[in-house]
């Protein structure tokens, strides 16, 4: 499942790109998905709803309807 996930992100990636952002994947545990989000997207006030609305919900359609999706900072 963990390449499936790495695919769906790397779909996910230009519509964040295009807006001065990045996303990168860090870690899939169970259902967890871990990634950090990079450039604009780390500081966005929006950032949340990015991942909750769009990176969570594109990865439990087409990759399973269990998985959550969580950032990790950047440092």
């Amino acid at each position: 499942m963990e390449d499936k996930v790495k695919r769906a992100i790397e779909d996910i990636r230009p519509s964040l790109q295009n807006d001065g952002g990045d996303i990168e994947f860090v870690s899939l545990v169970g259902s967890d998905v871990t990634v950090r989000l990079k450039g604009a997207c780390a500081g966005c006030p929006m950032s949340q709803m990015t991942l909750k609305s769009g990176v969570e919900r594109y990865l439990r359609n087409f990759v399973d309807p269990k998985l959550t999706v969580v950032n990790t900072p950047d440092f």
